[in-house]
């Protein structure tokens, strides 16, 4: 989906790419390794060299999973594709762009608010909270959702992040089974 906020169209190398990292978003919550602000957050990170270990972006994410800690507040979805954006736009410059990055959190905010109608988890899940496969699959869209977003107002601010995506290689996506052995080992070891 091409979001009109985002004014520039991509070549098919950058489409491709944008597609990559919604779809391994997708995979990382719809198998169980992350939840949706981790799984956008690390994806992200992994495909855009943002810098950061898996350890350290699961950690940075944890906080903002579930609606922030269960409150029910600010989707967590969109909270990773905030936190992303901030990593991956302030990568080796933070200070000289804080004004563009808090302007790229109020584009995301209320891009996702146009698409879905609100931020708020509670709202959001209303209709499928007593659903659980519909609330999950609902949840899965959100974070694919959110990571494309964050994606696409990433590379139109830092199109030099592309060819380095690009040459990044592909990363792998589980079925359920395998994504929870994987997050069995991570727990383990």
């Amino acid at each position: 989906m091409f979001y009109p906020e985002f004014k520039n169209k991509t070549d098919s190398e950058t489409e491709n790419l944008v597609i990559r990292l919604k779809d391994h978003a997708r995979n990382l919550y719809e198998t169980r390794q992350f939840l949706c602000t981790e799984a956008v957050l690390v994806a992200l990170n992994q495909g855009l060299d943002g810098g950061l270990t898996e350890d350290q972006a699961v950690t940075m994410g944890a906080p903002f999973c579930v609606a922030m800690g269960d409150s029910g507040c600010l989707c967590g979805a969109l909270s990773g594709a905030v936190l992303a954006t901030g990593l991956l736009m302030g990568k080796n410059r933070p200070y000289t762009h804080r004004k563009e990055m808090r302007e790229s959190g109020m584009i995301l905010h209320n891009t996702f608010k146009a698409v879905n109608g609100a931020t708020c988890c509670r709202v959001l899940s209303k209709k499928v909270k007593h659903d659980k496969k519909a609330h999950f699959k609902q949840c899965a869209n959100l974070t694919a959702e959110a990571a494309e977003m964050a994606v696409r107002l990433i590379l139109e601010k830092r199109p030099d992040l592309i060819p380095v995506a690009c040459s990044r290689p592909r990363p792998r996506h589980h079925c359920q089974l395998s994504g929870l052995a994987v997050k069995l080992f991570k727990r383990i070891f």
